[in-house]
């Protein structure tokens, strides 16, 4: 599984390197309409995507989350195949639109793994898992353009078309459900979800707080280039912004299974706490950065304290709802993470145009140091009315 889910994460960034340039093969445009059209290319993935994964989660509740697996899985296999033979903006578009449908291949899995794994592991091995999908995040660009640099844009799609075809098949053979033998089971209607949601204050807030984390860590993505042009001289600024971004992946890489276990021993809700008040501390700074060694080492700093807020949430979702929609629940706190994709680096353009570069790293790191205020707040009133709750009982 954790192959699989390095493969489908690789795919949604595969092709940041080399997009614009795949644009540029289809006819004589101006680099305006071809860094407008990457830029929707790129988006309505995540766009839609948001709209869908809740609706996986659902189906993968009522009849079997592998079954959701194989159907998302090659799905995504296939529209990265047709993408080698596409001639124009409009058939990428939809291809990768297509791509957005099928995406509910990671919450999917999550929620299987989270379903099988006991309570008191859930944080270590949903961390595990999460390896995989931070893995194939940080080294899906990196894989998509040494591929194109090597063999062209047709083989690359076709190639990782190939790979994930294989992870999917491996998850067909490999992977066993453990499930009632009665045929589809009884699921939670729509409006019981909903409002397990909104009347579960803490469980609401850690998916807001999936989006706040998401929007923030990608807000400075499309301008980071810029700022470490302003910190060195240098003609490859856009390679060294690459490195600085994948700092703070490899951080996350490094700390999400600690972080895991540490949510299984402690509490999942405090080290998320713990984890958003790190990310807005080591954020903040990145603004005042004096060099590209400054930067590079707090973008690492953030990426360890980012690594335990995704495991740990889910974690958190998976002892707070009941097992018949927690498919649904994982698809909706995996929707919230798309819309940060694609608000971040939309607000964090905004801040820049009006305030100045470094506002970006001020600003998101003021909305986490917010929400992580705020869910203290939250977590305090929780733990108050169970004692109060109990001191009824008693």
């Amino acid at each position: 599984m954790w192959t699989a889910n390095f493969f489908v994460a690789a795919s949604a960034t595969m092709v940041l390197p080399f997009l614009a340039v795949y644009i540029e093969t289809f006819g004589a445009y101006s680099d305006a309409y071809v860094q407008r059209w990457a830029g929707f290319i790129f988006g309505i993935t995540f766009l839609v995507a948001f709209i869908a994964a809740p609706l996986w989660g659902r189906f993968g509740d009522r009849f079997g989350r592998k079954k959701i697996l194989l159907i998302t899985g090659y799905g995504i296999a296939v529209s990265i195949f047709l993408m080698s033979f596409v001639n124009s903006v409009w058939e990428l578009f939809f291809l990768r639109a297509f791509m957005g449908l099928v995406t509910g291949f990671i919450p999917t899995s999550m929620a299987l793994i989270s379903a099988q794994t006991n309570k008191e592991e859930a944080g270590k091995v949903l961390g595990t898992l999460q390896m995989g999908t931070v893995s194939g995040s940080l080294f899906g660009p990196l894989l998509g353009g040494i591929l194109a640099d090597s063999v062209g844009f047709t083989y690359t799609f076709v190639l990782t078309a190939i790979g994930i075809t294989l992870a999917t098949t491996a998850v067909a053979f490999g992977i066993h459900e453990i499930r009632s033998k009665s045929g589809p089971q009884e699921k939670a209607s729509a409006a019981t979800v909903y409002k397990t949601i909104f009347t579960n204050r803490m469980l609401l807030f850690v998916m807001l707080l999936s989006f706040a984390v998401q929007a923030a860590n990608f807000s400075i993505q499309p301008q980071l280039a810029l700022f470490v042009d302003q910190l060195v001289s240098v003609e490859n600024a856009a390679f060294l912004a690459g490195a600085a971004f994948s700092m703070t992946g490899l951080g996350n890489l490094i700390a999400t299974r600690f972080w895991g276990i540490q949510g299984d021993r402690y509490g999942h809700e405090w080290i998320v706490l713990i984890c958003m008040a790190l990310c807005a501390l080591f954020l903040i700074p990145q603004a005042f950065s004096g060099s590209l060694t400054v930067l590079l080492l707090l973008r690492f700093l953030f990426g360890l304290a980012l690594g335990g807020v995704i495991p740990c949430v889910t974690a958190y979702i998976r002892r707070a709802v009941p097992l018949d929609m927690q498919g649904e629940v994982l698809g909706y706190n995996q929707s919230f993470r798309f819309l940060g994709n694609v608000a971040g680096p939309a607000a964090g353009g905004v801040a820049a145009g009006l305030f100045g570069l470094a506002s970006v790293f001020i600003l998101s790191g003021a909305v986490l140091a917010a929400g992580a205020a705020l869910y203290a707040l939250v977590i305090m009133k929780e733990k108050k009315g169970a004692r109060n709750h109990a001191v009824n009982e008693g």
